[in-house]
């Protein structure tokens, strides 16, 4: 299986879903992570030029750790607007790496602006990558993907409907957060939190919820056309 996550800035995939990809990948699927905005505006000290350049080689550190193909997208930090321009680059992407899932921000319950974009130019596109008049560099997809999207910052308005157990995975999940090592100053300077304390706290909540010792939350919106499960209603 193909899975790609879609975050907004470096280190979001990290805090809500980087236990997952992990599992994914010891598993032997194949993972990819797109980060949509060059974060720029994540230093309280540095331009917005020497912070980008710091923060996309972070991300592509923690992508490294569990061996995900990564994507960076580049656009201003806090100005992720939707544009002809951004759906074919996405759709572009999604044909490049032809995922079977795809987890993405989520595009209501979010607090942050590039976040809730993250998740509806995914929403956006995720049909409109397999319409063969939809013209990009790469040949149209042959299925639509399924669409998870994550957690909210302490799971704020975010009511789970899907639990992975990351039990096994949490050290690699931390590992690829703490890579981005110049958010814990941020996340100091603005929030009085450690980066690595709050994921793991908020995993910690969730697999409380789940009944594990860690996990992820996610939720899946309906849409047509979308497959009916072979197993039916009953489990």
């Amino acid at each position: 299986m193909r899975i790609m996550a879609f975050e907004a800035h470096p280190d979001d995939i990290e805090h809500f879903c980087a236990g997952t990809l992990a599992k994914y990948a010891a598993q032997g699927h194949q993972v990819a992570i797109v980060c949509l905005t060059d974060g720029g505006c994540g230093s309280p000290t540095l331009p917005k030029e020497e912070i980008a350049r710091v923060r996309e080689q972070e991300a592509r550190n923690a992508a490294a750790i569990i061996g995900a193909e990564f994507f960076w997208m580049g656009y201003p930090d806090g100005f992720l607007f939707s544009s002809e321009e951004l759906r074919l680059r996405v759709i572009e992407v999604i044909r490049q790496f032809r995922p079977h899932l795809i987890l993405t921000l989520d595009k209501d319950n979010d607090y942050h602006p590039d976040h809730t974009m993250a998740g509806q130019v995914v929403w956006d596109t995720h049909v409109l990558m397999t319409v063969p008049n939809i013209k990009t560099g790469t040949e149209p997809c042959d299925v639509i993907p399924d669409v998870y999207f994550m957690d909210t910052p302490a799971g704020i308005n975010f009511t789970p409907e899907f639990y992975v157990d990351i039990t096994d995975h949490i050290d690699t999940k931390l590992a690829m957060v703490r890579c981005h090592a110049s958010q814990e100053t941020w996340c100091m300077d603005q929030y009085g939190v450690s980066l690595a304390d709050n994921a793991q706290v908020q995993s910690r909540f969730r697999g409380y919820q789940a009944g594990c010792k860690y996990a992820e939350a996610f939720r899946k919106p309906r849409f047509f056309p979308q497959k009916t499960a072979r197993e039916g209603l009953l489990p």
